[in-house]
């Protein structure tokens, strides 16, 4: 397992730990819910650095990685980013990306345990191309904040300067006892978000920072049981979890943010553009509300049923605090996923209704 460079001063804190695909995450501090209800009324402090970090660099990078991805990356300004998928030629995914075109290299930033794999489908289109792939996590942590107060902590850091006014803008920040540091407007929850990437040998002293700074806000350390939760009940679908390589990016509700249909080819584009022009996605990623009272959640790949006959199956499935209800996100087919329908799930006592709702999930 690839253990987290921060993990003694996690387990300092009273961390407890899992895993996440290889790769060592804090799974809380002790208290889930508190946690929870600091990502969703002030300020969650969280170690992402378990997430995969790649650099492409060289003259031709952007050129490139246009070509590889389903977003805009040719037309990006400086100090700018964006969300993409990286799919196949058959157009399906094989990761989700959070780039970002800094002076002089491209950054990636994508679920944990990927970057041997993302990295061999990018060399598989390397030909004569002046591109090099460069693993930037050995060199670089991940540090986030999330929540409504989120630019309040970051204001209170003193060397943060200037905060980037929209998502996937970013500053690049040199500081003398730190060195240089970029900071990114990045809400993974639906309400307001920073990441902080860190050189590896000042992470210890921004982590300890922030935390300071999120305190007297009623903010806190928060882990991933936390973050899962509050992405769940925002709707947004996690790689790895409710998008793999099955998936096409339209059936995952990622279209919007992640594809860009006016800027020319890519790989997978012929499908995709077909898929978008000509017809509709056979299924869809939708969310789902669960009968109270549950003894057991449904767990991921659960069957999804519709008088009597199997229309989905469940992603993920969360008891949501600020919903007071059991939640989940799940793929149905087309002819059964409207708002409103009425899906069974199989429990041991028999089926159990779960409802497709609007996304994200309405809180109260």
């Amino acid at each position: 397992m690839k253990v987290l460079p921060l993990h003694e001063f996690h387990r300092a804190n009273a961390a407890q730990f899992t895993a996440v695909n290889g790769c060592e995450v804090v799974a809380h501090y002790g208290d889930a819910l508190a946690e929870h209800a600091a990502l969703r009324t002030t300020a969650g402090v969280l170690d992402l650095s378990f997430r995969s970090r790649l650099c492409l660099t060289g003259a031709d990078r952007v050129r490139f990685l246009h070509g590889q991805v389903t977003n805009n990356v040719k037309d990006l300004p400086p100090c700018a980013g964006c969300y993409a998928a990286l799919t196949t030629a058959k157009g399906k995914m094989q990761s989700d990306l959070n780039l970002y075109n800094l002076a002089d290299e491209l950054l990636l930033d994508f679920e944990p345990g990927l970057t041997a794999a993302v990295s061999q489908r990018l060399e598989k289109y390397l030909v004569a191309d002046d591109v090099q792939l460069i693993d930037a996590a050995p060199h670089y942590g991940l540090l986030s904040v999330q929540g409504p107060q989120a630019a309040a902590v970051i204001r209170a850091l003193g060397w943060a300067g200037e905060i980037p006014p929209v998502p996937f803008r970013f500053n690049k920040i040199s500081e003398a006892a730190l060195g240089e540091i970029y900071l990114m407007n990045q809400p993974r929850i639906g309400t307001t978000g920073f990441d902080v990437f860190v050189p590896v040998t000042a992470l210890a002293t921004v982590a300890a920072q922030l935390l300071t700074a999120a305190a007297p806000l009623g903010g806190r350390a928060a882990g991933w049981d936390a973050l899962e939760i509050a992405r769940i009940e925002a709707g947004i679908p996690r790689y790895g979890a409710d998008m793999d390589e099955t998936n096409l990016p339209l059936e995952c509700g990622i279209e919007n943010r992640a594809v860009s249909y006016q800027k020319g080819c890519y790989i997978g584009q012929e499908v995709i553009n077909r898929v978008h022009s000509f017809g509709q996605v056979t299924r869809a990623l939708r969310g789902l509300r669960l009968a109270d009272g549950l003894e057991t959640l449904p767990a991921r790949g659960e069957k999804l049923f519709a008088a009597g006959k199997e229309v989905g199956f469940v992603t993920g499935a969360v008891y949501s605090p600020a919903c007071q209800a059991n939640l989940a996100l799940g793929y149905v087919r087309k002819e059964t996923n409207q708002l409103g329908a009425e899906l069974q799930w199989q429990t041991c006592s028999g089926p159990s209704p779960a409802i497709i709702v609007g996304l994200p999930f309405a809180a109260g």
